[in-house]
């Protein structure tokens, strides 16, 4: 087998085989492939795509090149889910202990944020003490025993995908469906769960701009995971603004302790985690249907158990728990500088991408890998998309002092002088 043979193959439009594919993931990994014939390659798919046969075996072969996670020792329902990123994304603190107090096990590999998106792992270390990096046989003790752990991604864990996203990365080939179904699903196969539910977002903050990208993605995504033996839904939501207020790692875990304890909504940021929730319960058999699910995660919150839950998996990864009742204990900023309005009128739009921009040059992200994170620091917004504002009145504020960072901010907010009807958050559903 030849990889120009491969190349021409696909560029002429043909379908490669179970076969081909195994070999040139094989070979890539091994390095038998180089990266110049690689990217030829994927340039080629980004034109001529692939079937679904070709996007699972592609994903498959994906998920073999490293370990799996063997989930059996876990008893019960095991459910993920996975969001394609976006600014002020703390979903995964809210939803998880939400779904694991009503009787769900969640076994979640998560990440960490690049640029102007945060990753999870980040925000979980905002707890004093907080471990990530827990082995595989505490990862399946603690789901056995509080039905919760969230850990770090390992090295082992398909190593095709991080050396393929890379060289995508430099050209020019990220936005290729069939690449990225098969970058995010290998992933979450790998993880294990028998239950996967997508966020996938789309706007100015989200790497899919439209409704309509972001639902070829969606589908695509659900097709690959029902192929792969997975009961699978995504549903499709709106990243033309930061999800909730907060932006910055504690300043986002304070909001979902907010949410889990019942002293907020955080704008949509409750409506999403009820959406994903319902279908992480009823398709994982737990609930009859969607509303009776949603039911029982508003009672979650009600009685206190989702609040609990998440203080039970601080404490179980050697965190500080008393942070999520007092969350005095969490990092904070020394200084905040507020973002005056310069005239009156209607928020029409916020700039969701350079709001996580602000926050990431603040120090609350990464422009690097080796970049350091400062978690106290951020961004709170005080405005959303349809709010009146009055002139001199605070947009928002940043957790830290930038002077340079409170005008950028301002900036990301277009004002209107006629009220400003907002969009539907949630875009569509693929079951």
């Amino acid at each position: 087998m030849r990889m120009t043979d491969l190349i021409a193959k696909k560029r002429d439009g043909g379908r490669l085989t179970t076969e081909e594919i195994e070999w040139l993931i094989r070979g890539y990994v091994s390095g038998e492939v180089p990266d110049y014939q690689m990217s030829a390659l994927c340039m080629a798919i980004l034109f001529r795509g692939m079937d679904d046969t070709e996007v699972l075996d592609l994903t498959m072969s994906m998920m073999r090149s490293g370990e799996t996670l063997d989930l059996s020792p876990i008893r019960g329902v095991k459910t993920d889910k996975h969001s394609t990123g976006g600014v002020g994304d703390k979903t995964s603190l809210v939803l998880c202990p939400m779904v694991a107090a009503c009787g769900a096990k969640i076994a979640k590999m998560s990440g960490r944020g690049l640029g102007h998106t945060g990753g999870t792992i980040d925000k979980l270390e905002s707890f004093p003490g907080f471990v990530t990096g827990i082995s595989e046989e505490r990862f399946f003790e603690n789901v056995n025993r509080i039905g919760i752990a969230i850990a770090g991604q390992t090295a082992e864990v398909c190593p095709a995908d991080k050396k393929l996203y890379a060289l995508r990365d430099v050209t020019g080939t990220v936005p290729s469906i069939p690449l990225i179904v098969s970058s995010i699903m290998s992933k979450k196969l790998a993880a294990g769960a028998d239950v996967i539910v997508l966020d996938v977002k789309c706007g100015s903050g989200a790497f899919m701009k439209t409704p309509e990208q972001a639902r070829e993605l969606a589908e695509g995504l659900t097709r690959v995971g029902r192929l792969a033996g997975r009961k699978c839904a995504a549903v499709i939501t709106d990243m033309d603004e930061p999800l909730g207020f907060a932006v910055g790692n504690a300043l986002e875990v304070r909001e979902a302790i907010d949410v889990l304890a019942g002293r907020s909504e955080a704008g949509e940021l409750l409506e999403l985690c009820l959406t994903l929730g319902s279908f992480m319960l009823s398709l994982g058999g737990l609930a009859e249907n969607e509303d009776e699910a949603r039911a029982r995660l508003r009672a979650t919150i009600a009685d206190g158990s989702a609040l609990a839950k998440l203080a039970d998996m601080v404490e179980a990864q050697y965190g500080d728990a008393r942070a999520v009742y007092d969350t005095s204990l969490l990092p904070a900023a020394a200084c905040v500088v507020e973002v005056p309005a310069a005239s009156a009128g209607y928020v029409k739009h916020i700039e969701a991408e350079n709001v996580g921009l602000v926050s990431m040059h603040l120090g609350g992200g990464r422009a690097t890998k080796e970049s350091e994170i400062d978690l106290s620091v951020g961004v709170v917004l005080h405005k959303k998309v349809g709010d009146r504002v009055e002139a001199g009145e605070s947009l928002a504020s940043d957790a830290a002092k930038a002077a340079e960072a409170a005008e950028l901010l301002r900036r990301c907010y277009t004002l209107s002088g006629e009220p400003v009807a907002r969009e539907p958050f949630i875009k569509g559903v693929v079951r």
